[in-house]
């Protein structure tokens, strides 16, 4: 899969699941923010599942590759691992406490989980 070092000027992606609950909006709004910050690039994990030859060419060339996923189901980090992925850091928005169906996105959960990605990305 992805190098482990990030020399070179190598791409760090990020593949949120977006899913339709409110955890997977905040795992999908934290991407967002930490791509649009430059920490790292969201990237499409439908490409990833659709074994669209450029996004995997892309991901395989990545330094460092972050699954967020929004609840235990794990959907990015399955899709990922189904593409023949391994070795990338993983994000559970859920295990940061918040609880599926009982967290609306706002800004503080939000950033909550950006700082975790962030984290991961460094």
């Amino acid at each position: 899969m992805a190098k482990n070092s990030c020399g070179g000027g190598t791409v760090k992606l990020i593949f949120p699941c977006s899913g339709a609950s409110d955890t997977g909006e905040i795992a999908d709004r934290a991407a967002r923010k930490i791509s649009a910050e430059g920490t790292g690039r969201m990237y499409c994990l439908a490409g990833i599942g659709g074994r669209v030859s450029g996004i995997m060419a892309t991901t395989e060339s990545a330094c460092r590759v972050l699954a967020i996923d929004g609840c235990p189901v794990d959907c990015a980090k399955k899709t990922l691992e189904e593409a023949g992925f391994s070795g990338f850091r993983h994000l559970r928005i859920t295990d940061l406490g918040m609880e599926k169906g009982e967290c609306p996105a706002i800004p503080e959960r939000i950033e909550k989980a950006a700082d975790a990605a962030r984290a991961l990305l460094a």
